[in-house]
């Protein structure tokens, strides 16, 4: 009998084939997290692992489980895949709601797949382009204005202001707009300071930003156009790097490169350092590569491609670069592999305990190539003296349903003008506010 290889039959067996393939964690989450995590031997296969976590969003009355002490209620429902979050200094939220552009290079039946492997975890959703603005002027949890800020942006993600300047970087540009104190809506058209690496390839879409504390300067986070560099190394020109631009001469430069996809960018409140959340290289099995969190060294090297976690040869990269493995940078603090830790800020509030200040909170997105699933919430981190200073705290989970179902997926991570923490959920569509029991 013969049968017909229609696309939703094809795609099952796809799936099907990589579920049945693949290997599973021998180690706990745990193993790979902390400064000197455990990294065992590779696992390759033919067909990696895929465990995919379906988007079924928030049912009714179902909420995120807040961590002991604390308490979450939702602050933003009805966004459209909000990724990224700002604070203005007059306590107004800006919200990213943004995804993925359309990558006309990207064709045949392996994007045809993605794009369905995207839709079924949420991710296939046309960008809305815009950034919104939620102002909670009663400081209720509330807010009682909603904007629209920005729109006919380009994927936007990062946003910094430096006085009255408000800078938005797009998938493949860094643009400038003029801001006045308290305003709801820019209609001034923006002007472009600086390219970032984009193209009809545009893999790590995301470009953060951050301006450094003298407003001199923006830091801007590029990822990689690949997993490990397999379309070619001339494709990842610029990428897998934090890039520095000079707003007074408008030229750019890598600050520091081997970063595979450095998207959380925060200065630690103690120390004045940079710091960045690092989603790592897939496909060498459950257990690695760890997702790390760590100081950015100006012309520091990290690995990517080629190794990992300082030293650890990733042979896959082919040619090597000895040159650069011998002085690639072992990270501060791993964070799990295949967390997808990209939500990073550093507490400088007051309206949490005491020992939260300083340190740092992780949104992780969730794993696709791991088995059991890992990610999937909040995490906190304590520092003492601007560094890491013991095991990570839950602060949000039950993202997921019993059955392995998404009901949300956190990425940004903010705190708002009382001290409460904002985290972005892209799949259930929702700004959540994660207060003390004590507080409202």
């Amino acid at each position: 009998m013969l049968i017909r290889l229609t696309r939703p039959l094809l795609l099952a067996l796809i799936a099907l084939s990589l579920v049945a393939c693949g290997d599973e964690a021998t180690l706990p989450v745990e193993a790979g997290t902390g400064p000197n995590p455990q990294l065992p031997a590779p696992v390759q296969s033919i067909l990696p692992t895929v465990v995919l976590a379906r988007a079924v969003g928030w049912p009714e009355g179902v909420t995120p489980k807040a961590g002991s002490g604390f308490s979450v209620s939702a602050f933003a429902t009805g966004l459209d895949h909000p990724r990224w979050l700002y604070v203005l200094p007059n306590g107004d939220v800006l919200v990213a709601e943004t995804n993925t552009p359309p990558s006309p290079g990207q064709t045949g039946m392996a994007a045809w797949f993605m794009k369905m492997a995207m839709k079924w975890v949420g991710a296939g959703v046309p960008s809305a382009n815009r950034i919104t603005l939620l102002r909670d002027a009663d400081g209720d949890g509330k807010p009682e204005t909603r904007s629209v800020f920005l729109s006919g942006l380009n994927s936007p993600f990062g946003m910094a202001l430096i006085g009255n300047d408000f800078y938005v970087g797009n998938t493949d540009a860094v643009m400038h707009f003029p801001y006045e104190d308290g305003a709801t809506e820019i209609t001034a058209p923006g002007k472009k300071v600086a390219e970032l690496p984009a193209g009809p390839i545009n893999i790590h879409w995301v470009k953060n930003l951050i301006a450094s504390p003298d407003g001199s300067r923006l830091y801007a986070g590029v990822g990689s156009n690949s997993n490990l560099g397999e379309g070619g190394m001339a494709n990842e020109e610029g990428r897998a790097a934090i890039h520095e631009i000079d707003l007074a001469t408008g030229k750019t430069r890598i600050f520091a490169s081997g970063l595979r996809n450095p998207v959380g960018l925060a200065f630690q409140t103690d120390s004045g350092e940079l710091w960045t959340a690092v989603n790592e290289r897939d496909e060498l099995g459950s257990d690695l590569v760890p997702d790390y969190m760590t100081s950015v060294k100006e012309d520091g090297f990290y690995g990517w491609p080629y190794s990992y976690f300082g030293k650890h040869l990733d042979t896959r990269a082919q040619p090597q670069r000895p040159y650069l493995v011998a002085k690639a940078i072992v990270p501060d603090y791993a964070l799990g592999p295949h967390t997808a830790s990209l939500g990073l800020t550093f507490y400088d509030g007051t309206l949490l305990p005491a020992r939260y200040r300083g340190g740092a909170f992780v949104g992780q997105h969730g794993s696709w190539n791991r088995r059991p699933l890992s990610g999937y919430k909040v995490i906190f981190v304590p520092f003492e003296n601007g560094k890491p200073a013991g095991q990570p705290e839950d602060i949000l989970t039950g993202f997921l349903s019993e059955d392995g179902r998404a009901h949300g997926r956190p990425v940004g991570v903010a705190v708002d003008g009382s001290g409460a923490l904002l985290v972005a959920d892209d799949v259930g569509n929702v700004v959540w506010r994660v207060t003390p029991d004590t507080a409202r």
